[in-house]
């Protein structure tokens, strides 16, 4: 399955949420440099899914807020993981 969001790293909270025109966007602690907020990304992504480290990959924009994820798991998983969001 693949993911599109907006990632604001530096925030204060880790926290996922739809905005206004329905686009995902995740807000993290870590800070955007030396590959920080994506590795933080992928390890808070996971752990929101319950599933491994090596089942999320970035795939798209890594130097860039807009991203596209692929998330190796179950459709049952994944639509849990939506529900839990919106």
């Amino acid at each position: 399955m693949t993911l599109h969001l907006k990632v604001k790293p530096g925030s204060k909270v880790d926290q996922l949420f739809y905005d206004a025109a329905g686009q995902l966007n995740a807000k993290i602690k870590a800070p955007a440099q030396d590959g920080k907020a994506n590795a933080y990304l992928i390890e808070f992504l996971a752990k929101q899914l319950g599933i491994a480290k090596s089942n999320v990959t970035i795939v798209a924009g890594f130097t860039n807020p807009h991203k596209r994820i692929d998330i190796e798991t179950t459709q049952e998983i994944y639509e849990r993981f939506l529900v839990k969001i919106g």
